[in-house]
């Protein structure tokens, strides 16, 4: 039987009309280093806040700081993990699913790199949180990237790889898997395919054209997937309060990504 707990939470995180999601991330500082689009955080998350996403994912440190004038706004998931600039591909452990009540959160969500020398280590960690987090009824959201060491260069973007990333979410009691986006929606669809897991995609880095991310966006839920959780494309723009509206126009109302296009164009010359 399913806790009531996790079912009322997870209703709080993904759209009451469609099942999906847009997340915002705004977590990367500890991985990566201090952004200057991250400054100050408390402007940013409001910024993003008003774009209306269906939530943010946060450190506890700054949601206990920043999120408090926005309760209610948006949900909050509760980062767990990171790893950092000098170890790329390792998640460290910062807290835990009890405190993650503690704050509220709508859902608690842990990095996890397969492929690599120490894939066993992470996969232990998921494996644990997530079962701590199915017994106090709160879903897990799992960020699984295969991008460790044993996998060849050549295959870095092999389909079957986020196949392997999202499906070992779904073998480990993963609600939502975070993962790369394979590239086109044919492949991707193999990938949703591979689990019965909801599949959310990363933002990633491909290039500074939005209208290419209007299009990534429009693939995945084309191909089957649940939705975003986008960080850099979001915050590192000037107005990410309209990047927001306009991503939320492909997921909730299946706009397309000429009118994604045109309406961000309007909000950022209003």
């Amino acid at each position: 039987m399913s806790l009531l707990g996790k079912e009322i939470r997870m209703s709080r995180l993904l759209n009451q009309n469609d099942g999906k999601l847009l997340a915002v991330a705004v977590d990367q500082a500890v991985a990566r280093g201090i952004f200057e689009e991250l400054m100050p955080i408390e402007r940013k998350v409001s910024e993003i806040v008003a774009g209306g996403p269906d939530a943010i994912t946060m450190h506890k440190g700054i949601a206990d700081s920043c999120f408090r004038e926005h309760v209610g706004k948006a949900g909050f998931i509760l980062k767990c993990s990171t790893f950092s600039p000098w170890q790329p591909n390792s998640d460290a452990i910062v807290t835990d699913v009890k405190e993650g009540i503690l704050l509220g959160a709508d859902a608690i969500s842990i990095g996890c790199i397969v492929g690599g020398d120490d894939q066993p280590e992470q996969i232990r960690n998921l494996g644990l949180m997530a079962g701590e987090a199915h017994a106090l009824g709160i879903p897990v959201i799992a960020h699984i990237y295969p991008r460790g060491n044993k996998i060849p260069l050549e295959e870095k973007n092999d389909w079957k790889h986020a196949a392997y990333a999202v499906r070992l979410g779904a073998e480990l009691g993963v609600d939502i898997v975070k993962t790369k986006y394979t590239g086109d929606p044919e492949s991707f669809h193999k990938v949703v395919s591979s689990t019965p897991s909801k599949v959310v995609v990363a933002g990633g880095d491909i290039g500074n054209n939005l209208e290419d991310y209007f299009q990534m966006i429009h693939d995945v839920i084309d191909a089957g997937g649940t939705g975003i959780t986008f960080g850099r494309v979001v915050w590192n723009n000037s107005n990410p309060t309209a990047i927001v509206k306009s991503f939320k126009h492909i997921i909730h109302n299946n706009g397309t990504v000429k009118e994604a296009n045109e309406l961000y164009k309007d909000l950022i010359n209003q």
